[in-house]
């Protein structure tokens, strides 16, 4: 249940981070900069208070590495449907080279999960 809870929790955590670094590019373009910062913190808020969970409750069942790479898997995924729906950009090949990169990654940080660190 650990390692599910922490999948969604980064999961939920990437949500409020992407919003937080570039939903403001769709929606506050003709604000003040000071004003999207407060606005960018204000919601990062929300994504600490995931990701900081996810991370005690992830180190353990996976490696630091491991929940490294999870999380920037789990990153590219958010960030790649945010740019389709919210966004409202093409899905474009980049994407698919990114995640084969990325299932690489993972790939070599958990061929060996059943190997004492």
């Amino acid at each position: 249940m650990s390692k599910l809870s922490t999948i969604l929790l980064l999961v939920g955590s990437n949500l409020f981070m992407t919003f937080a670094w570039y939903g403001h590019l769709k929606t506050m373009r003709n604000r003040a900069l000071f004003i999207v910062i407060l606005a960018s913190w204000s919601i990062a808020f929300f994504e600490y208070c995931l990701q900081v969970p996810a991370n005690r409750i992830g180190y353990g069942p996976f490696s630091l590495a491991q929940l490294k790479v999870l999380q920037e898997v789990i990153s590219v995924s958010v960030f790649a449907a945010f740019t389709i729906v919210y966004m409202r950009e093409p899905l474009r090949l980049d994407f698919l080279w990114a995640g084969l990169c990325l299932v690489g990654a993972a790939y070599f940080m958990f061929r060996s999960a059943g190997v004492a660190h």
